[in-house]
């Protein structure tokens, strides 16, 4: 019994050492930090000048919260407004997953 007590220590050692060497921060990916031009539709809600995929991102939830555009049920769907409308392709209500398909095209 002891010797399998000794062999559990010694694994739980081993696991906390190997935890602590991988304390790396994560560098963000090109591709998402790299500026894109949102066109006019995409434009009036998050403004006109180039910023990165994940800035638009955080806008349009920005919107989406402050003009209370989010389905008071079902938290995954948004119903567009007037200015949302073109954006999301003339659909009243899309899929927050639909939603980053349907803005990705209007970004160049």
């Amino acid at each position: 019994m002891a010797k399998s007590s000794k062999r559990a220590a010694k694994g739980t050692k081993k696991k906390s050492a190997a935890k602590k060497s991988s304390g790396k921060k994560r560098t963000a990916n090109a591709a998402f930090m790299r500026p894109v031009q949102p066109d006019d539709t995409v434009a009036a809600v998050v403004g006109g000048k180039p910023i990165p995929r994940t800035e638009v991102t955080k806008r349009l939830w920005a919107y989406i919260k402050k003009h209370g555009l989010q389905d008071k049920k079902n938290k995954r769907m948004i119903n567009a407004d007037a200015t949302l409308k073109p954006v999301f392709g003339g659909k009243a209500t899309v899929n927050m997953f639909e939603m980053t398909k349907l803005v990705n095209k209007h970004l160049g």
